[in-house]
C-alpha cells in the first residue's frame, strides 16, 4: 500500500508539480474543477426536479407504444440481452473480456436497477431477464465450440423476430410505425442503418479502388457528392424525393425513408474509412494470394478485407457512434425518436422549462450506448 501511495505521489510531482509554472496551472485547474463540480452537485441535489423523468420514463423508452403490448418489449429485451451475454461468454474464452469488465457491468446494472423509477413488477421482470442473461453467459463460456458456429445465424434470425414483435402481424396485433417512438426507435434506426451501411460502404470502397472505369468513377462520384452534403439535407431529400422514384401505388413508410437517408449518408463515410484500410495492405499480400492460385474475389474476401477492416476498427466504430447520435436529426423530419420525444415531453404544461433534467437524462443514455460501443471496439482490436 505504501508503495502504491508513493508511486502516485511521484507521478503527481513529475507530471503536475514539477516546476512553479505547472504547479500554478495545476492548482488553478483543480480549483476550477472543484468549483464546477460543487455547482453541479448543488443543482443535482437541491434544485433539479426529476419528476419529469419519473413520470415520462415510458415515453422516453418506448414512446406511444401501446401499454397493453409492453410484454413484447420485455420479450425483445430478454432476447437481446441473452444473446449478447452468450456472445460475450464466447469472447470471454478468448480473453477479450476480463473479470474487471464483468464486475463493472454488474455494478452499473445494480445501480440502474435501483435508481430507475420502475414499478415492482417491472423490477421483477428485469431480475428475470438478468437471470436469463447469466444463463446465456454461462452457456457461452461452457459450450463455446458448439455455440460459436451458430452465433451469427442466431443473431440473424433474431432480427426478423424482433421486428415481428414490434410491428405485429402474422397472428399478432399490428402496431403502426407512428407508435414506434423514443429510445426504441433510436436503437432500431441506428442498428438497421449500421447493418445496411456497412456492406454498402465496403462495396463502395472496393469500387473506388477498382480498375474498372465505370465502377471506379461511379463510386468516386457518389462518395464525393454525399460527403459534400449535410445529413439533414439527405434526410429531407429521402423524405421528399425518394417517393418520386417509386411506382404511384407504392407508398414507402416515413420510417423506411429515414433509414434510407441514414444508410446512404453513412455508406459514403464508411467507404472512405474502409479505403484507408485497403491502402494499408502491402501489395505483397495480394501477390502471395495470386501465387497460391486464388482468384481476385477470394483474395479480397479472405486476405485483403479481414486485414483492412481490422486496421480501421477505431474509424469504423467512430462512424457507428456518429450514426447513432445522428439519429437525433430524425426528429426534424417527423420521426419521434429519443430527442423528438424529449421535445414532446418538454411541451407538457407541468414540465415547461425543465430542459436541464430532460436533456441531461437523454444525454446520459446516448453516452452509455456510445461508450459501450467504444469499449467493445477496443476489445475487438485484441482479436
Amino acid at each position: 500500500m505504501n508503495n502504491i501511495i508513493n508511486n502516485k505521489l511521484n507521478w503527481l510531482k513529475t507530471n503536475l508539480f514539477n516546476n512553479w509554472y505547472n504547479s500554478l496551472l495545476s492548482t488553478l485547474s483543480i480549483i476550477f474543477i472543484f468549483w464546477i463540480f460543487q455547482g453541479f452537485a448543488n443543482w443535482l441535489i437541491t434544485l433539479s426536479q426529476w419528476e419529469v423523468v419519473q413520470v415520462n420514463l415510458h415515453l422516453f423508452l418506448v414512446g406511444r407504444f401501446p401499454k397493453s403490448l409492453y410484454w413484447r418489449i420485455w420479450v425483445i429485451l430478454a432476447i437481446t440481452t441473452t444473446l449478447t451475454s452468450m456472445t460475450i461468454g464466447i469472447f470471454k474464452q478468448q480473453k477479450i473480456f476480463t473479470k474487471r469488465d464483468f464486475s463493472i457491468a454488474a455494478f452499473c446494472g445494480i445501480i440502474v436497477l435501483l435508481i430507475l423509477p420502475l414499478q415492482a413488477v417491472d423490477k421483477i421482470r428485469l431480475f428475470a431477464i438478468t437471470i436469463l442473461s447469466l444463463g446465456g453467459l454461462f452457456a457461452g463460456r461452457k459450450f463455446p465450440n458448439k455455440i460459436k458456429p451458430w452465433t451469427s445465424l442466431i443473431w440473424l434470425l433474431s432480427f426478423p423476430l424482433i421486428l415481428w414483435l414490434i410491428g405485429g402481424g402474422l397472428g399478432l396485433k399490428p402496431v403502426s410505425t407512428n407508435f414506434w417512438n423514443g429510445l426504441l426507435l433510436t436503437l432500431l434506426m441506428a442498428i438497421v442503418s449500421i447493418v445496411l451501411s456497412f456492406p454498402l460502404g465496403v462495396l463502395l470502397a472496393l469500387g473506388r479502388t477498382s480498375t474498372l472505369g465505370i465502377i471506379h468513377w461511379f463510386s468516386i462520384l457518389y462518395i464525393e457528392i454525399v460527403r459534400g452534403l449535410p445529413l439533414i439535407g439527405i434526410l429531407f431529400l429521402a423524405q421528399v424525393m425518394l417517393p418520386l422514384f417509386l411506382p404511384e401505388n407504392l407508398r414507402l413508410d416515413r420510417l423506411f425513408r429515414g433509414i434510407a437517408g441514414l444508410t446512404l449518408f453513412s455508406a459514403a463515410y464508411m467507404a472512405e474509412n474502409v479505403r484507408g484500410g485497403l491502402q494499408s495492405i502491402p501489395k505483397g499480400q495480394i501477390e502471395a494470394g495470386k501465387a497460391l492460385g486464388l482468384n481476385t474475389p477470394y483474395i479480397i474476401i479472405f486476405i485483403v478485407l479481414p486485414q483492412a477492416l481490422k486496421a480501421v476498427i477505431p474509424a469504423i466504430v467512430g462512424q457507428f457512434i456518429g450514426l447513432f447520435k445522428d439519429t437525433s436529426l430524425l426528429s426534424l423530419v417527423g420521426l419521434v425518436e429519443l430527442t423528438g420525444m424529449a421535445r414532446s415531453i418538454l411541451a407538457q404544461p407541468q414540465f415547461l422549462g425543465r430542459y436541464a433534467e430532460v436533456y441531461l437524462f437523454i444525454g446520459v443514455i446516448y453516452w452509455v450506448f456510445c461508450y459501450v460501443m467504444a469499449i467493445t471496439a477496443r476489445k475487438l482490436e485484441t482479436l
